[in-house]
C-alpha cells in the first residue's frame, strides 16, 4: 500500500491560482485507506475549493487510478464534467497523478493534492508501517522475513552495529534493533547457522530508477 498525505490547503490553492474550474480525482484503494483521497476527503476538498472561489465541475474515485484501465473507465463516465474543467486535482499518490497525466487526452493541467510518503503494511487497527524499501534485491528469505534494509537504521546486511543497546537501536532508543529481531526469529526456528553466511554488498544497479517491467 502506498501511503499519502494531503498537502496543506494553502499549498493546493497556490498551485491552482491560475485556474477556475477544477475536476477532482480520488483513489478507492490506498488513498481511501489512509484518508487522503477517499470520498470524505474529496467532498471536503470540494467545499474548500468552493470557499476559495473555485468551481468544481465534478469528481470521480477510480478504484485504482494507477491502473490505466480503471482510471479511463471512470473518466469516460465523467467526460462531460471533465470537459468543463481547466485543471485536475488528484488526491492520490504520485503514481495516480502521473497515471492521469499519461492517460489524459485533453491536455488538462494536472496537480497533486497529496504528498507521497512510503509503501506500508496496515495492521488490524488501521495503522501503517513501512517495512519494505522496494530495493529490487530482496533478502527476506535469509533474514526470517524481516527486512534489514528498511528496519535497520543503517541498512546493515550482516548483523547489528556496535551501537545496539539492550535490543534497541542507537539511532532511536525507542526502536527495536532489526538484527535483534532477526536473531530472535532465526533462533525460534532453529536457523541461527544461517547467520554465519556473509552477504556481499547490495547491487545498487538493481535499484536504479526508473524501473519498468514489460509484460508480454
Amino acid at each position: 500500500m502506498i501511503i499519502s498525505q494531503q498537502k496543506p490547503i494553502d499549498e493546493i490553492l497556490a498551485s491552482l491560482k491560475e485556474y477556475k474550474k477544477i475536476f477532482l480525482v480520488g483513489c478507492g484503494e490506498c488513498s481511501t485507506a489512509c484518508k487522503s483521497g477517499g470520498e470524505p476527503e474529496i467532498l471536503k476538498m470540494k467545499e474548500d475549493l468552493k470557499a476559495a472561489g473555485k468551481e468544481v465541475s465534478g469528481y470521480c474515485i477510480p478504484s485504482a487510478p494507477c491502473v490505466a484501465a480503471k482510471l479511463k473507465n471512470e473518466l469516460a463516465k465523467n467526460i462531460k464534467d471533465l470537459k468543463q474543467a481547466d485543471a485536475v486535482l488528484v488526491l492520490a499518490c504520485g503514481l495516480g497523478v502521473q497515471s492521469f497525466k499519461d492517460n489524459d487526452r485533453m491536455s488538462l493541467a494536472v496537480f497533486s493534492g497529496c504528498n507521497t510518503l512510503f509503501g506500508a503494511v496496515m495492521d488490524a487497527k488501521g495503522n501503517f508501517f513501512e517495512k519494505c524499501s522496494m530495493c529490487a534485491e530482496c533478502v527476506l528469505n535469509e533474514t526470517a522475513g524481516i527486512c534489514p534494509v528498511t528496519l535497520c537504521s543503517k541498512g546493515l546486511l550482516n548483523g547489528p552495529c556496535g551501537g545496539v543497546n539492550k535490543g534497541k537501536c542507537e539511532v532511536d532508543n525507542d526502536k527495536d534493533c532489526a538484527w535483534v529481531l532477526i536473531y530472535q526469529e532465526l533462533d525460534k526456528n532453529k536457523k541461527l547457522d544461517s547467520l554465519k553466511q556473509i552477504r556481499g554488498a547490495r547491487d545498487f544497479n538493481k535499484a536504479l530508477k526508473p524501473h519498468k517491467l514489460i509484460v508480454r
